[in-house]
């Protein structure tokens, strides 16, 4: 049986990520518990944003790894995070904003099934020495 992912995107972000992906080159995600937009996902090019041990790797979405601070996985690791886009501009260094969009972050609650079958976590530190 299939590992169910913690993290998707929608049609529409996945499309505002193959645009940005077209100019920058490689991409991956992070979201922090920063306050204000900090705690919104900030796509990055690949290797911009430095992770490590304090941020958990929760899986890929449109080919870009996507980590979360621990402290904030702490939070959510009981939801399933889908990736959209929005109009209107962040307050952030994410490279979507100079497009007038935003990423943000809708969630729902694993059902007790669902959460027995979910994918691995594992640090940023082993993720990226797995890459």
């Amino acid at each position: 049986m299939a590992k169910i992912p913690r993290v998707k995107i929608t049609e529409e972000a996945e499309r505002v990520v193959e645009q940005l992906r077209e100019k920058v080159g490689e991409l991956m995600y992070h979201q922090s518990g920063g306050c204000c937009d900090g705690s919104s996902p900030m796509c990055y090019p690949k290797g911009e944003f430095i992770v490590g041990s304090s941020d958990v790797w929760l899986g890929e979405i449109a080919g870009c790894d996507f980590y979360m601070a621990k402290d904030q996985f702490e939070f959510w690791q009981h939801t399933e995070l889908t990736i959209d886009v929005v109009e209107g501009r962040g307050a952030s260094f994410s490279l979507e904003i100079p497009l007038g969009l935003r990423f943000v972050t809708k969630s729902r609650v694993f059902s007790y099934e669902e959460s027995q079958n979910l994918t691995e976590t594992r640090t940023a530190d082993t993720a990226v020495a797995r890459t």
